[in-house]
Formats: C-alpha cells, structure tokens, sequence
C-alpha cells in the first residue's frame, strides 16, 4: 500500500517539507453528518437498500460510528452519473480544472483538522501525525498538480500528426486506510486535472475522511456527477466496480492478493488497470555508511505510521562485521520510541488499525521466533502499560535469512529484519531476491557510490541517504509491487489516452 515513512529528519517519499505550519487543534469528535450516505450525481443520496458497518478506534478495540455501506446497485447509480458528467467535463478548459483545483485546495485547507481528527480515531494515528504528516499530504499532492496542470503540454505536432492526450473517461479508484487521505487526493486530483470523471470506493476500515473530502469537493463546487464516492467492502462495491462495462479505468491501492482480484475482474472488459500494492524494501547500508546514523535513521523511519506504509525500509542488509554494532544501535532507536495515546504530543506511534492487522503482525513476529532469529528488543504482545488497543512492541530481529518469513511478507506493522550479507554483490542479490519491487534504499558516505548500487536495484524509487520526499518523483512499483505511477505528471497521465490525428495538417 501506498505510503510515506519517516521521522521529521527523514522523509524517503514525505511531506514534511511542503512548507506549511501546523495547525493547532484538539482532537475532538467530528460532527459527521453524512455517515450512513453516498456522495452521488452532486448531491448526499441513501442506499438503495441500508447496510450498517462499525468503525472502530483501534485505541480502545470499540465501535464509535457505523457506515452504509453500498450494493452493486449503488454502483450503478454512481457509474451512471459519472459517465453522464463525461462529455462536457471532458471538455473543459485547462483554465476551468485550474480553478476547480484551486477551490479545492482551499477548502481542503480549511479542514485539514476535521481530517486529522478523523484519521486520528479511525486508524490510529498519532493527533501530531495526523496533521502534519497524514492531512498534509492532501494539500501537497493539490498544489503539486495544480502546478502540473499549469504547464502540461496536452498536444503536439510529429510532422504531419497531430499528438493528443486525451481524459480516459469514467474512472473507479479504490484506496487503502494505511494512508488514506494521501491516496484518496493522489487519484482524484490528476484526474479531475485530465477531465475525467471518477467514482471513488475509500476502505471501509477508515471511510470518515473520504466523507469530509466528499464535503470538501462539494463545497468546492465540483460539476454534478464528476466526483462520485460509494462506501463499501472490497468484495462487494470494490468487485461490482472493477467489472463495470462503464468504467473505463480502475486505479487501486491496496494488498497484492485484493491488486489480482481487481486486475482479473477489469480484465472481462479490457479497462486500463494501475496498481500500486505491498512492498518488501531493502535498506542497504554499505560499509562506507555512517552507521549511527544510518541504523538509528532507518528504524525510526521504517517504524513511523506504526510500520503501516507500503514503502517502508523493512529489511536492513548490513555488512557481516558491523552486525553486532548495527543491532545496538538499532535497539536503542526502537526503544526510544513511545507507543501510546494518540491523543499524548510525546507519542511517536500510535496503535495498528485493526484486530486482523494485530493478529497478523503477532503471527509474523512469532513466525521470526520459531526460525531462529533473533529478538533484539519488543517481541509478541502489547507494549508495558497498554491493556487494550491494537498496540505493537516495536520490533527488531537479527541474524534474519532472507528465506525466513519476516524477511519475505509484508509485515505492516513496526517490526523490522536485520540481515548481515558478507559483501556488496551478495548485498544487492539479496536485496533484489523478492516478488515484491516499490522501493530501496542506500546508504554510503560516497553518493556515487550510492548511485552505483541504486542503478541495479529492481525497485520502481530508490532513495539515496534518506533524502527529503519529493512529489515531484514517480511513485510506484515492479514486479509484484504493481503497476503504473502515481504523482506530478506520472500520476496525470495514467488518466489519459493517447490519440494520433494523422494528416492533421496538409501536406
């Protein structure tokens, strides 16, 4: 899943940088109204048949609002008004979508806290974290294509042909709770700016902030029918969605297993298909490494969002003669960090969202336990003090094989794999030995020596010394890691077709 790790010194693929103080807020109960709706055809509609779903605070393991959530006849509805709003959005002007992008901004501006907040109870993130980390992501990924769109070149002449990017059409987006809001705006952002029209499915697990961006759309005054969002479960809206004869794309974030659902549904129609799924990435340091910094970066990074980010440095190779040395600073860095109430400012990690996500990271650790790794600080259970909630000991293994199982799932939780390899091309094989392929990391006190080993990782970002995030880069996956890629101009153009008017001009 999609994502961003990092401490506030480290960002691989962040938003600490866009540039905009905190907002101070309370992390208060959102007054939701809308909860038990659809945002469809311009307006707040019931389903078409009520079907309640809890959503629950992963602090306290309680229910604490229900959602509807919809049926393929709900789908239907939304395809159906999105595909009616096509042909003039499609049409639009840049100058219009400009607009439109900029009244979006601003009121999602206005209501970043409402999304923090949110985001702080239904998925567990740390109130600080929420705002300057997950809510700002919304406001980076906008004006990043505002900035796009202002120069995008949609046409062009080779010789006598005339070139033309043109809005696909109808477009269904299912994202992922781990970094919601992030994935929402990166999708429908670059699709409003290509002039298509969209139907978005948010995860049932964290739906609340989808419902405050669909207000935020509304007030921005999307036209009637572009902008369309159904809640459901994958299985049901997720499936009615990718089938759809009258959608043209389907763009998901999500697990690998849910990616092959949506492709072989979508494939009975032959829409366009792009995936961003799990990742496995390695975090290379190399012996020329600054190896306090490095260990001490690395885990902290990779620990951030409660280790729930698709593109997190879950396995750290390091050479063989600095293992014990990277263990020790590797225990301090995971003992440092605080776990505990979202709503304390000294808390660096807040629960895992859910009790399969719990259970599954339990699994994972018992797993490296049994095969022979070892536990350098955390372990299975709740961390001291925390009697309930879905809370993970931060977790650290040594010694790990890259054919152990915590070196080869996707783990989504704060548990992190240090592998000792016994030299730079045993380093990169090793690396590069996994289904997965989002991204890697590597660390030396010589960039071109970085560089070098950058240049043969199968890995679709690769970030050299932890550098500041950049929205500017593609973002997005080989091999099993997905398809396509998300951000700036990347991101505007998996939403276009490419048309050739041959003899455009006379010869």
């Amino acid at each position: 899943m999609a994502g961003w790790v990092g401490s506030r010194s480290y960002a691989p693929s962040g938003y600490n940088e866009i540039g905009h103080e905190p907002l101070n807020t309370n992390r208060e109960e959102i007054a939701m109204q809308h909860e038990r709706q659809f945002y469809i055809d311009g307006a707040w509609v019931d389903p078409v048949e009520l079907r309640l779903l809890d959503v629950v605070d992963p602090s306290t393991e309680e229910a604490f609002t229900q959602i509807a959530v919809g049926s393929a006849a709900d789908v239907d509805r939304a395809v159906a008004a999105a595909k009616a709003a096509f042909p003039a959005f499609s049409l639009s002007s840049r100058a219009e979508r400009l607009d439109l992008l900029r009244s979006i901004l601003a009121e999602y501006n206005k209501r970043r806290p409402d999304i923090a907040a949110a985001l702080s109870q239904e998925m567990g993130a740390p109130l600080k974290f929420a705002l300057e980390r997950q809510s700002a992501t919304g406001t980076g990924h906008l004006e990043r294509m505002i900035s796009t769109l202002e120069d995008y070149q949609f046409a062009y002449m080779q010789g006598r042909t005339q070139i033309v990017r043109e809005p696909i059409g109808v477009v269904g987006m299912i994202t992922p709770w781990n970094w919601p809001i992030n994935q929402i705006v990166c999708k429908v952002a670059p699709a409003i700016a290509a002039g298509c029209t969209m139907v978005l499915k948010p995860s049932e697990v964290a739906p609340l902030n989808a419902i405050i961006w669909s207000e935020i759309m509304h007030a921005a005054g999307v036209p009637k029918g572009v902008y369309n969002m159904v809640q459901g479960e994958g299985a049901v809206v997720g499936a009615a969605m990718s089938a759809h004869p009258d959608i043209d794309m389907m763009s998901f974030t999500g697990s690998t297993r849910a990616g092959i659902l949506v492709a072989q549904a979508s494939a009975v129609t032959v829409k366009r298909v792009a995936q961003e799924l799990g990742g496995k990435s390695a975090n290379i340091l190399l012996p020329d490494a600054d190896f306090r910094s490095a260990v001490t970066k690395g885990v902290l990074g990779m620990m951030g969002n409660s280790g729930q980010s698709c593109n997190a440095p879950t396995r750290m190779f390091v050479p063989a003669d600095h293992h014990d040395e990277a263990k020790a600073y590797a225990k301090a860095a995971a003992e440092s960090l605080v776990v505990g109430d979202v709503n304390d400012p000294r808390s660096n990690l807040g629960p895992v969202v859910s009790e399969a996500q719990f259970n599954k990271i339990q699994r994972l650790i018992q797993a490296g336990i049994d095969e022979g790794a070892e536990v350098v600080t955390g372990g299975p259970g709740r961390p001291d003090g925390l009697n309930r909630g879905f809370f993970v000991r931060p977790t650290v293994f040594a010694g790990v094989r890259n054919d152990m199982t915590i070196a080869r799932e996707e783990i989504f939780g704060p548990v992190l794999a240090i592998l000792p390899y016994a030299d730079e091309e045993e380093a990169i094989r090793l690396a590069n030995d996994t289904v997965y392929g989002l991204a890697a990391y590597v660390q030396s006190s010589d960039l071109e020596h970085a560089r070098r080993v950058a240049a043969r990782m199968r890995a679709g970002n690769v970030y050299l010394n932890y550098p500041a995030g950049d929205t500017a880069a593609p973002f997005g996956g080989y091999k099993q890691s997905g398809n396509g890629r998300e951000y700036a101009h990347w991101g505007l153009e998996e939403f276009l077709e490419i048309k050739g008017t041959v003899g455009y001009e006379a010869a």
